[in-house]
């Protein structure tokens, strides 16, 4: 696979991509970028949970990272398990 950078994010040249189901967007960037969680596949692969960032096109994206299934559900039992208010984080 071949990506390569472009301002800061990767730009698709020799891999395919698509997002079977947008299950919801955590943020907006201050450049208007939104950070969303997909189910995709990538390369015609098996679909995976994706969160990274995008540009309004989905013709760009940042650096994210990619759950199976079972990595989901670990991280989930993880999630349910901490008190968010009690970290300190912004």
């Amino acid at each position: 696979m071949i990506q390569e950078m472009y301002k800061g994010a990767i730009k698709m040249a020799d891999f395919k991509f698509d997002i079977k189901n947008n299950l919801g967007t955590i943020s907006q960037s201050a450049k208007g970028w939104n950070r969303e969680i997909n189910v995709m596949t990538w390369n015609n692969k098996k679909p995976k949970i994706d969160i990274r960032e995008w540009d309004e096109n989905h013709e760009q994206m940042g650096k994210g990272i990619t759950l199976n299934k079972e990595e989901l559900k670990q991280l989930k039992e993880i999630l349910n398990q901490v008190d968010i208010d009690e970290l300190e984080i912004d």
